[in-house]
């Protein structure tokens, strides 16, 4: 062991621990229980049994281990975006695809192409950049996967500038924040723009964040870290306090995040805003809620501005076939064309074949870690969909990579179209279009939403 380390190694990294013992000890706390003058005995944590804690040390360890259960914060309401609790549930024991026979997979596609028929499916490319990101994108220090990411992110602010998302008096919400990257560099492009807020949506805690490198002292970041399934933005102290127009953002949102996120902004967010103290309204009154509550001052622009809770939402779609019916959002327009929860447990898991590949090898991928973010994208999605999709071999010599590719590409849209129906019941003009290259991302789609001024109901006579 080198000098001042513990003396215990670890066979399954070939090397000897790292942790520093206390004077006068051989081995770290971890590994205390080889010291051979030592008898106190070491335990798995009954919280997490990834570590072990001294014996006669359990109860105070449990006081202050990281892995015990802490107080819900004020924002935290149990399954308020989980969906509807009453909807039929998928039957336990799902067939996969792969065990199929030929005829049932050639009726689901069958389904698949009549529930599709008259959709827009081929989505107009939209990509576009933002003057904040040029600097760094003709850095030459930043390599190709860092390149990729400041492509979508660049792209990605260009399409809020465009429906002028970008502007004062707003709090962006980010989704699935990780570190928080895609804030900054909003808050790089407000950077002379007063009265800005961000929330950082993000479950688990996160390394090498950059909310602290922002550099306008007037934009206030705080995280909240939440699953967004229990996440009620109206009672997130600073929305609550300054009542600020929301924009809902994310990159590359998996699968029923994305309805969470969805459900989070224009269902019980935009409820609660309109009437706090009451009951919360039926879903086709909310479109209304949406758009009409703003237009009650004729003609005072300013009002309107200030009254609506959603100004717009932008969010990066990715891993469809991490989707779930109780999440879905996109349930009724199903239900229109014919489909249900089976079909769409299928077409979920149709949907990686779009991305996953039958030609290429993703082992190259997993070689490489990316500079700029967490993960590369491209990379992280391709070798989850190679996993999360075992029937190639057996479908080979039903289907060609073309087509599999082209059936996967069909059930991402016609999922993705469940979501644009939502959004315009809800009162939001919605739209898909590509926002980056293929060959940047394979995940290249961008949702984006604003609220429909056409939706204010004729006057009564």
């Amino acid at each position: 062991p080198e000098p001042g380390r513990c003396a215990h190694f670890v066979l399954r990294k070939r090397r000897f621990c790292r942790m520093i013992p206390a004077p006068g000890r051989r081995f770290c706390g971890e590994h205390g229980h080889e010291e051979e003058q030592n008898d106190r005995k070491r335990i798995p944590c009954p919280l997490d049994p990834k570590h072990t804690v001294y014996e006669d040390q359990l109860q105070k360890h449990l006081k202050k281990c990281n892995s015990r259960e802490k107080p819900k914060p004020v924002y935290f309401v149990q399954d308020i975006n989980a969906g509807l609790k009453d909807v039929v549930e998928i039957p336990e024991k799902q067939v996969p695809l792969s065990s199929l026979s030929t005829e049932e997979l050639q009726n689901l596609i069958i389904k698949l192409k009549k529930a599709s028929n008259g959709l827009e499916l081929h989505l107009k490319e939209q990509i576009l950049s933002h003057q904040a990101l040029q600097e760094a994108l003709s850095d030459p220090k930043n390599g190709e996967s860092a390149f990729k990411h400041l492509k979508q992110q660049a792209s990605i602010l260009g399409n809020m500038e465009k429906l002028h998302l970008l502007g004062p008096g707003r709090c962006f919400v980010e989704f699935g924040a990780g570190r928080g990257k895609l804030s900054h560099w909003v808050d790089i492009a407000l950077e002379n723009v007063e009265s800005v807020q961000f929330l950082l949506v993000e479950r688990a805690t996160t390394r090498f964040k950059v909310d602290g490198k922002h550099k306008r002292r007037d934009s206030v970041f705080e995280r909240l870290q939440v699953d967004i399934q229990h996440l009620c933005l109206n009672k997130v102290p600073i929305l609550e306090k300054k009542k600020l127009p929301v924009v809902g953002i994310g990159k590359h949102l998996c699968g029923a995040a994305t309805d969470l996120a969805l459900r989070c902004l224009v269902e019980s967010y935009t409820t609660c805003c309109d009437g706090e103290d009451e009951e919360p309204a039926p879903k086709r009154c909310r479109a209304a809620q949406t758009e009409v509550a703003p237009h009650r001052s004729a003609g005072n622009k300013s009002t309107t501005e200030d009254h609506k809770p959603v100004a717009g939402i932008v969010i990066a779609l990715c891993c469809h076939h991490k989707c779930d019916w109780t999440h879905y959002v996109g349930r009724e327009f199903f239900k229109s064309v014919g489909l249900g929860p089976v079909e769409f447990h299928y077409f979920q898991r149709m949907s990686s074949w779009a991305t996953c590949g039958m030609q290429e090898s993703t082992s190259k991928a997993s070689t490489s870690e990316d500079s700029e973010d967490q993960t590369n994208d491209t990379e992280e999605h391709e070798q989850m969909l190679s996993r999360t999709d075992s029937s190639s071999d057996t479908l080979q010599g039903i289907l060609s990579a073309e087509e599999r590719k082209e059936i996967g590409c069909l059930c991402k849209r016609l999922i993705d179209h469940g979501r644009i129906e939502y959004l315009q019941q809800q009162g939001y003009k919605a739209a898909l279009q590509y926002y980056t290259e293929s060959a940047v991302s394979l995940e290249n789609v961008l949702l984006t939403a604003v609220p429909n001024p056409s939706l204010i109901p004729e006057p009564t006579i």
